[in-house]
């Protein structure tokens, strides 16, 4: 991340604070559009709590919904969908700065300091270079998802309707949305077997949520000669596919049975079914399967693996797949009584350690404390009320079935969880503590305490 310190003090405004803000002025100006009568398919005023949870859970790529996105809103409400989804996944920053790039205007270092920390890259070098990957990136795998898309699409509905189905759904899939215009809160349920549409969405979500960082760093591995990849995308690359094959495995075994989810599909049909629910709770909030429907042990699978999330700099939310590695690599370490915190050879460093126990705690705090707050409000089930929280700090969108039937307090609850949940806690944090702070580097004794 950035060094506050070194930065230039005429930087404009804090990175971390002008993300925050630049997200919420984002959801504002989306909710204000959404509330237009021409947002709505019956040409009617949208009451400012229905629209700002929209703009809120389609700018942070989150997906739940408190009204069904495909009937409920009009084509204009759907594209200003979209563009929130598109902006939210890849943050006001690229966006305008890929605007800049356009208009051939050169990149001062203020936006190249907004850049790296939207990006979340370790440098400024070769940001710029970094940044025109990433959109090149974004319109390469998102116009392909859309193609492949289209044939399946094409099978039900009309030649239109079946590219706007294909466009919207690529983009809300690689920004890991979640957000579907199929209707009736079942998302791609009738598509459960259906080989091409899992593999296509999946596809979109794996590559979308694995982050940037990897991508740039894979393609330069493959057109540069790079010898090795860098240790972030080892470990994010190793995260992801342990996770996804651990998730599929657990998913596979307990709802085998299930009369309501599994168990009525043929073999084939029950692998891609719990494939398909290993990756989407990796913040991208689709479903084949009815997620209400799940055993209690399933949705206990999914709280977790949603509360992961991601990998950093992608589009996705959670922790992140790195942050989860390392402090279970720091745990072995404690185990074995070693000095440091290894992996691959490689030594990560204390401060990485010490962030990513920050994100941790600072996450776990914020999932607690808007449980607790819904469990005093909300008459449902307390499991399905920590599944609808995590979902919302992970950015994910799944739901049990309760997102429409939450009252006004806890809707305000949940936009704020997704809200932080994309900005990150650490960097809300930071945009609240750092302006204000001394920045003292006082050193103080040392002192030894007893844990555990």
């Amino acid at each position: 991340m950035i060094n506050m310190d070194m930065a230039p003090k005429n930087r404009g405004l804090d990175p971390a604070l002008f993300l925050v803000i630049s997200f919420a002025l984002v959801i504002l100006t989306g909710a204000l559009l959404l509330m237009l009568p021409i947002s709505s398919a019956q040409g009617k005023y949208t009451d400012f709590l229905t629209a700002l949870f929209t703009a809120t859970t389609a700018t942070c790529v989150t997906g739940l919904v408190v009204v069904d996105t495909g009937t409920y809103w009009s084509h204009f409400g759907h594209f200003v969908i979209l563009l929130l989804i598109q902006i939210g996944g890849l943050s006001y920053a690229v966006i305008a700065t890929g605007m800049m790039l356009l208009l051939n205007r050169r990149i001062q270092l203020k936006e190249r300091l907004y850049l790296q920390y939207s990006l979340n890259t370790t440098s400024l070098k070769g940001i710029v270079s970094f940044l025109k990957s990433v959109l090149i990136t974004v319109f390469v795998v998102e116009g392909l998802g859309a193609l492949s898309l289209f044939f399946v699409f094409i099978k039900d509905y009309s030649l239109l309707k079946s590219i706007k189905f294909a466009i919207f759904h690529s983009v809300s899939a690689f920004c890991n949305a979640g957000i579907d215009l199929i209707g009736g809160f079942m998302s791609f349920t009738g598509y459960v077997s259906n080989f091409h549409l899992v593999f296509t969405i999946t596809s979109l979500i794996i590559i979308g949520g694995i982050g940037f960082i990897v991508i740039y760093d894979i393609i330069q591995r493959i057109t540069r000669k790079k010898m090795h990849l860098s240790l972030h995308s080892k470990m994010a690359i190793i995260t992801t596919l342990f996770l996804i094959v651990i998730g599929t495995l657990l998913i596979f075994i307990l709802e085998y049975n299930n009369p309501k989810s599994l168990k009525p599909l043929s073999p084939w049909g029950k692998i891609l079914g719990a494939y398909f629910q290993s990756v989407t709770p990796r913040t991208a909030g689709f479903n084949t399967l009815d997620i209400g429907k799940l055993y209690p042990s399933t949705l206990l699978v999914l709280i977790i693996l949603m509360f992961i999330g991601a990998s950093p700099g992608g589009t996705g939310g959670g922790i992140k797949t790195v942050t989860f590695l390392v402090l279970w690599l720091s745990v072995v370490s404690v185990l074995l009584e070693r000095k440091n915190v290894h992996f691959k050879n490689r030594t990560i460093t204390w401060d990485n350690v010490k962030r990513a126990y920050t994100v941790f705690l600072l996450s776990l705090t914020l999932v607690i404390l808007a449980w607790l707050l819904l469990l005093i409000t909300e008459p449902f089930p307390p499991l399905n009320i920590l599944f609808e929280v995590v979902s919302a700090f992970g950015t994910v969108g799944l739901s049990t079935g309760i997102t429409p039937y939450l009252s006004p307090f806890a809707r305000v609850v949940i936009i704020i969880t997704m809200f932080l949940g994309r900005v990150g806690t650490v960097t809300a944090g930071m945009a609240i503590l750092v302006p204000v702070s001394k920045r003292s580097h006082v050193e103080y004794p040392t002192e030894e305490v007893s844990i555990g």
